[in-house]
């Protein structure tokens, strides 16, 4: 049976207190691969990290193909901020995305969440209503539930 294939796109800007700022790119490398196994997705290839030391572009970017797409990861240090883009042809929940996110500790959040499928609808009206800061800025392993 051919599985059924939609084209959601998440992309999050976030402003963080605690970009990352790892010893080694193991650590990275372990947590993108925590993300796409937590949101249920299968590696293809990567993730590939590297880290930019050019004055005022300092962070890392990664990327990992998935088997339904891919996600995109970019980090700077000043101002601390956070890009992602998970794009993919099998529905996952962004509410897991942002509880990974909260390892950074999370300031502010803007997102789009699209359907890429016949053109670019909106699925969310970029509000995170179920946001509450103390709450999920616990340690990001940590069960927080959002219905």
């Amino acid at each position: 049976m051919k599985p059924q294939l939609v084209h959601k796109h998440l992309l999050v800007r976030a402003e963080v207190n605690s970009p990352p700022l790892f010893k080694d790119r193991e650590q990275l490398d372990n947590e993108m691969k925590s993300l796409i196994k937590n949101i249920d997705m299968n590696m293809l290839s990567g993730p590939h990290i590297a880290w930019s030391d050019v004055t005022g572009n300092e962070g890392y970017s990664c990327v990992a193909i998935i088997d339904t797409s891919s996600i995109t990861f970019h980090s700077w240090l000043e101002p601390s901020v956070i890009q992602l883009d998970v794009y993919s042809c099998k529905d996952f929940k962004i509410k897991t995305i942002f509880r990974w996110l909260a390892q950074f500790d999370l300031e502010k959040v803007d997102y789009k969440y699209i359907d890429r499928d016949k053109g670019f609808k909106t699925l969310d009206n970029n509000e995170l209503s179920w946001w509450d800061n103390k709450q999920h800025n616990l340690t990001y392993k940590d069960e927080v539930i959002y219905d």
